[in-house]
């Protein structure tokens, strides 16, 4: 394959990580905006997400007998099941330690590792897949140059699964749903009022404890929903929460603390990379280029791409 499909190839894988990377930071960049909370425990929704996808769509699909039911059961039920939880974990401890920056970090450590060590217990330590509702390849086409002009042509090995394309389209869609929620609506209108002046909006009548709740489920069912998208291609495990969550800080920390527009552009910026550095070179050059972009921006731009600096 010559250098412009492979490259094309590249991009559209890092394309699908993009999409699932900028899914789970937006819901860490969503709490840590309202809330000015640091969820440590972030990525261990993410791994719940899978964990559930793979649990709900094999118990669905054994009394159904097989077909995508069992994934949009698990499309459908992950990501309530897991804002359930995030909510629970929010009044019955982030609320009492009073949302205290220092002790909710140590309160999110205390429920990363309950999550892992129940789904340890529970799941198993073995990686599991799921299958996806659909997964056609599609071939795609090249433009070519020669002796008689600009050409269309098919080259081997240049092609994408339908169940990507999906992942693609449906990290788009909740995502434009997120910014109409936060931009377009009373519910945004009072998540934003909380986020600019919690003692005023609390002296406005805002319930803002529900409104902390309910932030720290929705982040968390934006996680889980992203690892429902991701466990039929990267299969369900246990410990995958840790990756992800560096992952996260990485684009949050880029795209500017509480800001979701920065949050995907820079979860654009990091997977299309990640993609493209993974193909020609290491996954681990990849790993090493967004550290080290993360320094950049720490050192030249604090406050990130599209974060507010302090005054």
């Amino acid at each position: 394959m010559e250098f412009g499909p492979h490259l094309m190839l590249a991009v559209l894988e890092g394309a699908v990580t993009a999409a699932v990377l900028a899914l789970m930071a937006s819901g860490l960049s969503l709490v840590f905006g309202v809330m000015r909370v640091v969820n440590v425990a972030h990525g261990q929704f993410f791994m719940l997400g899978a964990v559930l996808a793979w649990a709900v769509s094999s118990a669905v699909s054994s009394a159904l007998g097989g077909g995508a039911v069992g994934f949009v059961a698990a499309l459908l039920l992950a990501p309530v099941i897991a804002g359930a939880l995030a909510v629970a974990a929010d009044l019955t401890v982030l609320k009492r330690v009073g949302y205290d920056p220092e002790r909710t970090i140590v309160a999110t450590i205390g429920l990363l590792y309950i999550l892992q060590q129940a789904a340890l217990m529970t799941y198993g330590p073995e990686a599991r897949p799921v299958a996806p509702p659909f997964n056609d390849r599609l071939a795609l086409p090249w433009v070519a140059f020669g002796p008689e002009g600009p050409a269309l042509i098919w080259p081997w090995g240049l092609s994408i699964t339908s169940y990507k394309l999906f992942v693609m389209g449906a990290a788009a869609a909740v995502l434009a749903g997120l910014w109409a929620l936060m931009t377009r609506t009373g519910i945004g209108l009072v998540m934003r009022a909380t986020q600019l002046d919690r003692e005023t909006a609390q002296a406005f009548g805002i319930p803002v404890e529900r409104v902390y709740a309910g932030v720290f489920g929705l982040g968390a069912a934006l996680a889980a929903l992203a690892g429902v998208l991701i466990v039929p291609i990267q299969q369900a495990h246990y410990l995958m929460g840790g990756d992800a969550l560096l992952l996260s800080f990485i684009v949050v920390i880029i795209g500017g603390l509480g800001s979701l527009g920065g949050t995907v552009i820079a979860a654009l910026l990091i997977g299309l990379s990640d993609g493209i550095v993974s193909v020609f070179f290491s996954p681990t050059l990849a790993k090493i280029l967004a550290t080290l972009l993360v320094a950049l921006v720490l050192v030249f731009r604090p406050e990130g791409l599209r974060g507010k600096a302090a005054r």
